[in-house]
């Protein structure tokens, strides 16, 4: 099919990259040209028509893309210890970058801006399930009116960053719609002074005023729970992703639409 977006999936292997691949595959309007992994290392191989690397050095090596010619998308589901190093070799080539890796800084995110292309985009998303958008979009309506909240995400035991980038993302997001519904907003619920010697955390982390609790267990994909508490009554928001094909859908919906867009551009909601 002619005018498909050639994408280059980065951590290929792991579990979200296989799925990507498979999804990468299946879309239309997408075209797979290469996957990177550190397990290729043995050499350079094709699966399919697919030709795997073990770097983003080898790649380039190879002469497969050519980024400032044709537009390509990077995707990146690698680590948070990668992520960065990653970003900061490929940006400056010319691709658009799709990013579900999380666990950058404020800081860091604010250096890599300065590293997109004018006319290049760097798109960031804590989650690209759908319903997790949302369920983020929801619970910024809700806490106008029941302002009193906490966070509870759940996660599989190989999870390498607490809290979720979701998580994060939701409390953020709260906190700044109930500033501005609210801006005189206190909220009278115990805090850490609560917590028993010994029992630090029990209270969660305090995401702008927000708590956050984290769960890792065998079992769990990806789960999060928004409860909200007033007088009398409260009101759970809640998303569950059984299977990561559920965050396939936003993957291939942000590698089609990147390419529109420059700049820096975190949460899928900005593209949907």
């Amino acid at each position: 099919m002619t005018n498909q977006i050639p994408v280059v999936v980065s951590g290929a292997a792991g579990k979200m990259g296989l799925e990507t691949v498979k999804a990468v595959h299946a879309a239309p309007n997408l075209k797979l040209l290469a996957c990177i992994d550190p397990c290729f290392a043995d050499g350079v191989h094709t699966q399919g028509d697919v030709d795997t690397f073990a770097s983003i050095d080898e790649l380039m090596a190879a002469g497969l893309v050519s980024p400032q010619e044709t537009r390509t998308v990077f995707v990146d589901f690698t680590r948070p210890d990668v992520i960065e190093a990653n970003l900061r070799q490929v940006l400056p080539l010319g691709f658009d970058c799709v990013v579900g890796t999380t666990g950058l800084s404020a800081e860091t995110l604010c250096e890599l801006e300065s590293l997109v292309p004018a006319d290049r985009c760097l798109f960031i998303a804590p989650n690209f399930a759908i319903g997790a958008v949302l369920m983020m979009e929801l619970a910024q309506k809700v806490v106008a009116y029941m302002p009193d909240v906490e966070v509870i995400e759940l996660h599989h035991d190989n999870k390498l960053d607490a809290p979720s980038g979701t998580a994060k993302r939701t409390a953020e997001l709260l906190a700044a719609a109930r500033t501005q519904a609210l801006p005189d907003f206190r909220s009278t619920a115990p805090g850490t002074e609560t917590e028993l010697p010994g029992c630090a955390g029990a209270r969660g982390a305090n995401v702008d005023g927000v708590p956050v609790h984290s769960v890792r267990l065998p079992g769990y994909v990806a789960h999060q729970e928004v409860i909200f508490g007033g007088q009398g009554q409260t009101l759970t928001i809640r998303h569950d992703s059984i299977h990561r094909n559920s965050f396939m859908p936003g993957v291939v919906l942000a590698c089609e639409q990147v390419g529109k867009h420059q700049g820096l551009i975190i949460g899928l909601e900005n593209l949907m």
